[in-house]
């Protein structure tokens, strides 16, 4: 089922969520649903506050776009990233290292702005799954950039927050009508 995305502005999107101590049926048709939303919105991540649920879960998928890294480890051995894909991870602990590299960032819950924004190159993100095993996952550009972004939801806070100075004064007014206006979801384009 499609799920209504949470814009900017909604106070869920500024809560550090709540560690999620179970998991039940509930919780796997809610990251079933998470997944086709994010697909459907032409997402490359989606966190559980953007569907308005105060819970540290995430997923992530960069499949489409198999060269985005140039490495990608699981539990310290060499994978191949598209056989992880869809990405889904709750209660995630991250480590971060290497030099600072800035890309543009979006989001589905800040519709229509794009900035730059300095993340560490290198992630190490421990990520518990639905099936009690934790998978390590050791990557770098797109992939780590989005795990990045996706625990920022989960800790309330948003790509906007981590830009520099200059751009937070270039977004305020912009950021200040979005936190005002009601974002009907766009139904998706028919084929």
């Amino acid at each position: 089922m499609i799920l209504d995305i949470v814009q900017y502005g909604e106070p869920v999107l500024r809560k550090k969520c709540t560690p999620i101590t179970k998991v039940n049926a509930g919780l796997k048709e809610l990251v079933v649903d998470m997944i086709e939303t994010m697909k459907d919105a032409d997402g490359i991540g989606l966190a559980a506050p953007q569907i308005g649920k105060d819970i540290r879960l995430a997923v992530v998928d960069v499949s489409h776009d198999s060269e985005c890294v140039s490495f990608f480890k699981v539990d310290g051995v060499d994978a191949d990233m598209t056989e992880h894909m869809p990405l889904v991870f709750m209660n995630p602990e991250l480590e971060l290292s290497g030099a600072t590299e800035s890309d543009n960032e979006g989001c589905l819950s800040i519709q229509e702005v794009r900035a730059k924004v300095k993340r560490p190159t290198l992630v190490k993100a421990s990520l518990p799954q639905l099936d009690g095993s934790v998978k390590v996952i050791e990557t770098d550009g797109l992939l780590g950039r989005a795990i990045q972004h996706e625990v920022d939801h989960l800790n309330g806070i948003l790509f906007t927050d981590r830009t520099a100075t200059t751009t937070k004064a270039r977004l305020k007014k912009k950021l200040k009508v979005l936190a005002n206006t009601k974002w009907e979801r766009r139904p998706a384009e028919e084929e």
